[in-house]
């Protein structure tokens, strides 16, 4: 049998009531209380029943946490660093896979039925009407890897996609790349939007850097080997800014099974630094995101509004920088 709170009263001789404060948070307990309550928990092996304290408390503590994703192995690295930020805070994480959702109130009416205390929409694909919804509905929300805005309608943390497009100009223009293409992911992404935006900014002024663009179905490494062989059987430019690593690495494995070397034949430079680019059968030339910063500086902002639920919505702008590796020639 489960050792309940009034068996921990029992055996510390006080009251159900004194047990129970004891255990709620913020509650008034002397400390001599404490000690004798805390004791006889220890001795008997009691823990308080998470769901029970938050019918006293009216909080879950609960966090939602919504991506759409789950083929992409950045993810990985995201939800470890979420989960385990959120549960230092005494938060619970509960993930939400919302690949082929198009409807953000599905997603509102799911988590309403959790009682979640707050939302974290972990996505650089899913539009921002998606945490407006939660907003909408009176829910806590931060918005991670989402737009970057300087008039938020939520919390947004995340990198400036733009300057990140102008960034892999920079690098291709500096190595003498003169064919160049943009190769993204889905187009209806705004991180894709963005990306191949400030990559094409940075372009116009040189006319003599030819440039197209495609995009890939998914931010996936079969979508990214898909998209290269589509390029390879047409004529291929000389270096590709691939919105993601991901993507970088299906187009390498595909311009690798033509029998071509990167950056002997092509060049590449991708978007994220995870972990497998590191690889030294990869050794992905990219942009670093700062993927660890934005998900503490996320967790601290859902954690501040369960305090503060009208807190006025921010941006908060994370700087990135370019990896040298081995994917793109030497600058001249």
């Amino acid at each position: 049998m489960a050792v309940t709170l009034k068996d921990v009263a029992r055996e510390a001789g006080v009251s159900r009531s004194a047990v129970s404060r004891t255990f709620t948070q913020g509650a008034s307990v002397s400390d001599k209380m404490r000690r004798k309550v805390m004791k006889a928990a220890r001795d008997l092996g009691y823990s308080p029943n998470a769901l029970a304290s938050s019918l006293t408390t009216g909080r879950t503590k609960l966090i939602g946490l919504i991506s759409n994703n789950f083929h992409n192995p950045i993810f990985l690295e995201v939800f470890d660093l979420f989960t385990r930020g959120l549960q230092d805070r005494g938060l619970r994480p509960l993930l939400v896979n919302l690949t082929d959702e198009t409807d953000p109130q599905n997603s509102v009416n799911m988590l309403r039925q959790y009682s979640v205390d707050g939302v974290i929409v972990a996505s650089s694909t899913l539009p921002p009407s998606f945490a407006r919804a939660f907003r909408d509905a009176n829910m806590p929300v931060v918005h991670s890897f989402g737009r970057h805005s300087t008039s938020p309608d939520v919390h947004v943390v995340g990198i400036d996609n733009v300057t990140c497009g102008e960034m892999a100009a920079d690098a291709l223009i500096a190595r003498g790349y003169t064919r160049v293409a943009f190769l993204g992911g889905p187009q209806s992404a705004t991180s894709t939007q963005d990306r191949l935006q400030g990559f094409r900014n940075r372009l116009a002024g040189r006319p003599d850097i030819t440039l197209h663009h495609s995009f890939a179905a998914a931010y996936s490494f079969d979508a990214g080997r898909s998209a290269m062989q589509a390029e390879l059987a047409a004529t291929p430019a000389e270096a590709y800014f691939c919105g993601d690593d991901v993507l970088s690495i299906g187009a390498l494995s595909a311009i690798r099974s033509a029998g071509l070397s990167v950056p002997g034949d092509i060049g590449l430079i991708g978007l994220n630094d995870m972990e497998i680019s590191r690889w030294q059968n990869i050794d992905l030339t990219t942009i670093h995101q700062p993927v660890q910063q934005i998900i503490a500086s996320s967790i601290e902002l859902v954690a501040a509004m369960l305090e503060d639920p009208h807190r006025y919505p921010e941006a908060r702008l994370f700087p990135c920088r370019v990896i040298e590796r081995g994917t793109l020639r030497p600058i001249l």
